[in-house]
């Protein structure tokens, strides 16, 4: 892991870094406190499709988890996403995308597609960040959590069934069919996010894949309005509920 540049502002200081991980450069972003030191519970974010790792929805939450929680926060750019180039078959399976959503047909086999191919890569990269951002003096190897909607969701399923240092999962905008196998091996706590009027994501599928996870504590919130209205009184929720687990 090499950093590239390091500011602060209120409190929060954030570092660019590029991490290589079988021979590819995968670009990211680490908030911690300022002037942190030792360990402290650490939240991988996964952006939404089409997004990167400076979002600004991404960075207010950060921020917020940084600030009022004293956590750890990262993200990277998703293969394909921010300053990272797609593969010629992820272009193949957008274009695919595109061309069926301006014949009003059904995208849910495409968007299982895409989040698969993409999911095969990313997995191993937040494996390989999280072993190098625990290895950080100001982070540590204490408690991990992830937050992920929409292709966070679809790429977070996999990565948190797959890695144990993970303790607890905010996830949402997503649905069954993008990854109901993991999903049924996912046993740490939950909570998972449902917009009622979802244009992309059906309810049955997100309630669906709710139902997969074999979490003994898993909470569904569910709220009125479109795939990009979730509520910002859910990041103080989730504030809520990485303090509860990870604390």
């Amino acid at each position: 892991m090499r950093f590239t540049s390091r500011t602060s502002s209120d409190g929060v200081t954030e570092q660019l870094f590029t991490l290589t991980s079988s021979s590819t450069s995968i670009p990211g972003v680490l908030w911690t406190p300022e002037h942190a030191a030792g360990i402290r519970p650490l939240i991988l974010m996964g952006h939404g499709g089409g997004q990167h790792k400076q979002a600004p929805g991404i960075v207010g939450r950060a921020r917020r988890f940084v600030a009022e929680g004293g956590f750890a926060v990262a993200a990277l750019d998703a293969p394909g996403h921010g300053d990272r180039p797609r593969s010629a078959e992820q272009d193949r399976i957008i274009g695919e995308l595109r061309t069926r959503a301006q014949a009003g047909g059904d995208l849910t086999p495409v968007v299982a597609a895409l989040h698969d191919l993409l999911a095969g890569q990313a997995v191993p990269e937040w494996r390989a960040a999280l072993d190098a951002l625990q290895d950080l003096d100001h982070v540590g190897a204490g408690p991990a959590g992830y937050w992920g909607m929409s292709l966070g969701c679809g790429l977070g399923v996999p990565f948190v069934a797959a890695e144990p240092r993970v303790r607890a999962a905010v996830l949402g905008l997503n649905g069954a069919e993008t990854s109901a196998e993991a999903a049924a091996r996912i046993t740490v706590p939950v909570e998972f996010l449902v917009q009622w009027d979802d244009q992309l994501v059906a309810r049955s599928a997100s309630l669906a894949l709710f139902e997969l996870f074999a979490s003994a504590e898993k909470t569904l919130h569910a709220n009125p309005g479109g795939h990009g209205d979730v509520p910002m009184f859910e990041l103080d929720s989730a504030l809520r509920f990485f303090t509860r687990h990870l604390r």
